[in-house]
């Protein structure tokens, strides 16, 4: 995920196709939509920007590569371990959901 940019809420507002510079400049309406006022750009940009900012946490956690993870699970199986749960909770507890 990346960071919100103006052209990202103008298309939510409006749907269809829309393109433009990320900036929100050269924007073309493809499909006829009435273009939103700035205010509803910029209310649409802030609750984009706050639900990226709320899901940091998601961006920070640094899972084992799957392939490891399903090897950890397949070795916990066979030895009546909990490696793999305890790799995954140390990644939760070191960036806990907000």
């Amino acid at each position: 995920m990346r960071t919100p940019e103006k052209i990202d809420a103008i298309r939510l507002l409006v749907g269809g196709g829309v393109s433009g510079s990320g900036d929100g400049s050269n924007i073309v309406f493809h499909d006829g939509q009435t273009p939103p006022t700035e205010k509803e750009i910029e209310d649409k940009l802030k609750e984009l920007q706050a639900d990226y900012d709320a899901k940091q946490y998601q961006r920070d956690r640094d899972y084992p590569p799957i392939g490891e993870q399903l090897d950890l699970q397949y070795w916990d199986k066979k030895n009546g371990t909990k490696k793999w749960e305890e790799a995954i909770d140390k990644v939760k507890a070191d960036h806990p959901k907000g």
